[in-house]
């Protein structure tokens, strides 16, 4: 049994622009720093309980989406930024604790809403490419557009 070998897309070998390598870096860049603030805010930083505590677990969910954003999984960058929200939201209710925690949580916004921002730079733009790629063959496609030919 022969299984059916399909083109690769056109936009799978060509080179990614550079605001989408840039919007990857940083949305990278700002989830692997979550997860380090994360971890070392409820370990060292402002734990909760001396030694540590089971709040550290919320660096989990985080990790989630990393080999996604890696691998420019664009289905990944759309529930990252929906998942960052629960970050932020506790960042804005955790700033009103005693010191330091007011300084991390400022922190966990600002990396909350860049890689918010990242993301959804990265899906605009991922997303336009590929209209711009996909335009000149549907215009082809279109029954309007296609060539008659007359019988005589």
């Amino acid at each position: 049994m022969q299984h059916s070998k399909t083109a690769p897309h056109p936009l799978a070998a060509a080179p990614l622009p550079a605001s989408v390598r840039l919007t990857r870096a940083a949305a990278c860049a700002c989830l692997l720093a979550l997860i380090a603030l994360a971890l070392a805010w409820e370990l060292w930083l402002a734990p909760l309980r001396s030694g540590g505590s089971w709040l550290a677990l919320k660096a989990l969910p985080l990790a989630l989406p990393l080999a996604g954003l890696l691998k420019l999984r664009l289905y990944t960058y759309r529930w990252s930024s929906l998942l960052i929200w629960l970050y932020f939201l506790e960042g804005v209710m955790r700033l009103r604790d005693a010191a330091p925690t007011p300084w991390l949580a400022a922190l966990q916004i600002a990396l909350s809403l860049g890689l918010f921002t990242a993301c959804g730079l990265h899906v605009r733009l991922r997303l336009a490419r590929a209209r711009k790629h996909a335009a000149p063959a549907d215009c082809a496609a279109r029954p309007e557009n296609a060539a008659t030919h007359d019988s005589a």
